[in-house]
């Protein structure tokens, strides 16, 4: 786990190593509140964005449901996979924006939990949220991958 981040980073871990896929899109990061909360970050860059300039629509659902998993970490306690993942884009962000996301578990049964939250850039009255989101995320058995 990375934990030596500064500047508007400081104070966020990531799992980089763990999942192939986040870190080539990301590299995304989170931070545990004393209070429970977890909050997820990113700086978005120009490889973020679409060729209109603003952070490509794939880029923040692939963030959310990163947060889909550090939100509901706790929780989850081993492998977990998405089988339910829903999205409103509501502003639009471009490269340099901090971009973070923010979200809360809603249920959590025997074999599922369900989440939903926001992704948001800006603070207090200069906060846009870029996305809403809400998903279910599945407790999964680690299995071998096939050769």
């Amino acid at each position: 786990m990375n934990t030596s981040l500064s500047g508007r980073l400081a104070g966020y871990e990531s799992w980089q190593g763990h999942d192939p896929f986040e870190d080539h899109a990301g590299p995304f990061f989170f931070k545990k509140h004393e209070d429970g909360r977890v909050t997820c970050a990113f700086e978005a860059t120009p490889t973020h964005c679409n060729g209109g300039g603003f952070l490509h629509g794939g880029m923040l659902m692939t963030f959310a449901d990163y947060a889909l998993f550090a939100i509901g970490s706790d929780v989850l306690e081993g492998p977990a996979v998405t089988v339910s993942f829903s999205s409103e884009f509501t502003a639009a962000a471009g490269a340099g924006a901090f971009v973070e996301a923010r979200g809360e578990i809603v249920q959590n049964t025997g074999s599922m939990v369900f989440l939903r939250g926001q992704v948001f850039t800006g603070r207090d009255k200069d906060e846009r949220i870029l996305l809403n989101f809400s998903g279910i995320v599945k407790r999964v058995k680690k299995r071998p991958l096939a050769d």
